[in-house]
């Protein structure tokens, strides 16, 4: 029997940038991904609307510990929950405050209006997730793959032929293009690869993308995010050879981009989406820190 599988729009800054996953299992509801603590009310809310209290959910699944996948993981651990992570992630929910402190370095006074706060989770409630271990919840049994690239603190959460993909399966809002976030510090464009190329061969009939919402035609998919993502490295690295400064470059990159998905027919609409789900900015920050470190290698 399929697993009843409900799609959270968490609202933040618009429609369709972020998606919590609640999956109905005979042991409670599961939680994957929990947003940002900014939009923990309106996570609540919908899971009320669903039938859920948040003292309902005992097991929270993370992609990763970004702020629009883990932020509000710590609230629903305080209702008991138990929190599964990446290794490499584990001692971030422990303590978060180098975490907490490295983003307030970059978003200043926004910090807690766009991602608000952080605390740390009991360490009897994480879990610690190695690469294809198998974690049976009720019914449903869950592997773990690891799948660096985007993050080297990534898992996708396979559950019978579906994954929750994270941000390794890219951004794709509607009927519009996929497109790959590459937020520093960690793009790696080779483990990106090998963790397409992962996922490809599992042979699935969906991915529940966190930016947003449920794909169908995974190889196609996965084969054009692959190109995209080579694509705009590419691009980036051929604008710091010409000597563009990364402001300048930001700021191209954008056009580019938008004409991109604009000639797919994206609307306005959906084009508010992409941006606050994968900000332009980020990258660009991202994929030239990829080239600087490989040329440093």
């Amino acid at each position: 029997m399929m697993p009843k599988i409900h799609t959270i729009d968490l609202h933040f800054l618009t429609n369709r940038s972020i998606a919590a996953y609640v999956v109905e299992s005979s042991d409670g509801p599961i939680l994957v991904e929990t947003g940002p603590h900014s939009t923990y009310e309106r996570l609540t809310e919908a899971c009320k609307a669903l039938g859920f209290s948040m003292s309902d959910f005992r097991h929270v699944l993370l992609t990763h510990i970004h702020f629009d996948h883990a932020g509000a993981a710590w609230a629903i651990a305080a209702h008991g929950a138990k929190v599964y992570v990446h290794p490499l992630g584990y001692k971030h929910l422990k303590d978060p405050t180098r975490l907490y402190n490295s983003a307030k370095i970059i978003y200043k006074d926004q910090m807690e209006t766009l991602w608000g706060i952080m605390k740390s989770i009991p360490e009897e409630q994480l879990i610690s997730v190695a690469h294809q271990t198998s974690i049976q919840i009720g019914e449903h049994k869950w592997t773990a793959w690891h799948t660096p690239g985007h993050a080297r603190h990534h898992i996708a959460w396979q559950l019978d032929s579906q994954v929750f993909s994270g941000d390794v399966g890219g951004v794709l809002v509607g009927d519009g293009p996929v497109v790959p976030p590459c937020p520093p510090p960690d793009i790696d464009l080779e483990a990106w690869k090998e963790s397409i190329d992962l996922l490809t061969g599992l042979n699935l009939e969906a991915l529940y993308l966190t930016h947003f919402g449920k794909v169908g035609n995974v190889v196609e998919h996965l084969q054009e995010l692959e190109k995209i993502l080579w694509d705009w490295a590419l691009w980036i690295k051929d604008k710091m050879e010409q000597g563009l400064s990364q402001e300048d470059m930001v700021a191209t990159f954008e056009a580019y981009d938008r004409d991109r998905l604009v000639s797919n027919g994206v609307d306005s609409e959906a084009l508010k989406s992409y941006s606050v789900a994968n900000p332009a900015r980020f990258s660009v920050a991202g994929l030239a820190r990829y080239w600087e470190k490989k040329v440093k290698t």
